[in-house]
């Protein structure tokens, strides 16, 4: 095992990109919406301007300072930006069955074989931004893990990096923040956790360039899959 993770107890996972495979199970759905309408973008293209709008939806949801209006409403608002933008005017059917899909998540298939062997070692936490009873439904229903707690953002009101959230997941877990990893393909998330304190590993399923950020805030670990997370921390 890695030093840097032998005082650790607990490990943080954000679900939503890392145990969750939202472009997989989502852009199937888009494809089958597309076929509506007579536009240019393809699932690819409209996915990607969703995903761009959902996190400044997040963002602006965390510094207006208005009152936390929850993920499943970015979603939402997200969701009918990108078909204003792409010049498609949908149906209230059609939103919702948008959003009702979203209620299919699945899990990447490494993931359940890689928690149970984490378990052996190391207190599991799914830390998201989920709403709390999507979290509920997703993590019963969808993941089918018993993780030893489940945190939301909505209890400090703000979306991850905001540093509330992982000092709010140290006090819940009852442990230092270098006794906890955050565990994230979001490469924001593992950033923020480590402004905080947190360890933090990067699980990078898509090759994709981290934070341009201070040297101290980047992953004390970059894995592809949860087989070779669990491998790097038991090992």
């Amino acid at each position: 095992m890695n030093q840097v993770f032998e005082s650790c107890k607990a490990i943080t996972f954000d679900l939503f990109g890392t145990i969750l495979d939202l472009e997989g199970s989502i852009k199937p759905h888009i494809s089958e919406f597309l076929q509506d309408f007579q536009t240019e973008i393809s699932s690819e293209g409209f996915w990607q301007q969703f995903r761009h709008r959902q996190r400044i939806e997040q963002y602006q949801d965390s510094l207006m300072g208005l009152g936390h209006s929850g993920y499943l409403e970015t979603v939402k608002k997200s969701f009918n930006y990108v078909c204003e933008l792409n010049k498609m005017e949908t149906t209230v059917k059609q939103v919702d069955t948008f959003m009702d899909n979203w209620k299919s998540l699945s899990p990447f298939p490494d993931c359940l074989d890689g928690l149970q062997k984490m378990e052996k070692r190391f207190s599991l936490v799914a830390l998201s931004n989920g709403n709390p009873w999507f979290l509920e439904h997703l993590v019963k229903n969808r993941i089918k893990y018993p993780f030893d707690a489940i945190i939301s953002v909505e209890k400090v009101g703000s979306f991850k990096p905001y540093p509330g959230v992982y000092r709010r997941a140290a006090l819940e877990i009852a442990l230092e923040p270098n006794e906890i990893i955050m565990v994230s393909s979001n490469s924001f998330d593992v950033m923020g956790a480590r402004t905080c304190g947190f360890r933090g590993i990067y699980v990078n399923r898509y090759n994709l360039p981290f934070e341009d950020t201070h040297e101290q805030f980047k992953p004390d670990l970059t894995v592809v899959n949860f087989e070779d997370l669990s491998r790097a921390l038991l090992m």
